[in-house]
């Protein structure tokens, strides 16, 4: 039987994603969204409000990266969520990470995690009950240490962070439990 729990945000798993912009004066900042999501093949929404400070240098920048957290780096990436870039100004420098300038948008890379996704803004999606950045991703840069025999990130070696809102836990991915577009051939045949 199930139990009533309310209205809650009862999706699961949410990933871990550091948006990295530099803002005005080309210093990086990095905030941790855990709500955003591909929307295309080419293209990913992130639901950050307005008046933050990435959503200010995106919308001047017209450029961002999106990393995706890993267990090894889950305290940085979890310190880049609860500080704010506008309060903080030292934020990206506090953790000792390091940043490069992506050759494809103007934006960085953070070294630290081993997937990013370069992208380009689209547009801004505002409503009455959404604020929400459309990227298109321009490219994919993963470390080799990540990356299957076949050229693939390989989630086994990434261990990418979820991020749960029952909770309020971070899990790591890891054990693959069955293969996309197979699992279910047998009801095919019904």
């Amino acid at each position: 039987m199930k139990k009533d729990l309310g209205a809650l945000p009862a999706v699961y798993p949410m990933p871990v994603l550091m948006i990295g912009t530099y803002d005005e004066n080309e210093k990086v900042n990095v905030m941790n969204v855990a709500w955003g999501q591909i929307c295309d093949m080419d293209k990913i929404v992130l639901f950050i409000g307005e008046g933050k400070k990435t959503w200010l240098n995106i919308k001047a920048s017209k450029a961002f990266t999106v990393a995706l957290a890993d267990e090894k780096h889950m305290d940085a990436a979890d310190f880049f969520g609860i500080a704010s870039g506008n309060k903080i100004d030292d934020k990206f420098e506090r953790t000792g990470y390091h940043a490069v300038k992506s050759d494809k948008v103007h934006a960085p890379i953070i070294e630290e995690f081993p997937v990013v996704m370069e992208c380009e803004l689209v547009e801004f999606v505002e409503t009455e009950s959404i604020s929400g950045i459309v990227g298109k991703i321009v490219n994919v840069k993963a470390d080799e240490a990540v990356l299957s025999e076949n050229g693939k990130v390989d989630p086994a070696k990434l261990h990418a962070l979820m991020f749960d809102q029952f909770q309020n836990g971070y899990y790591a991915t890891g054990e693959k439990v069955g293969k996309a577009w197979n699992a279910g051939m047998g009801l095919m045949k019904k």
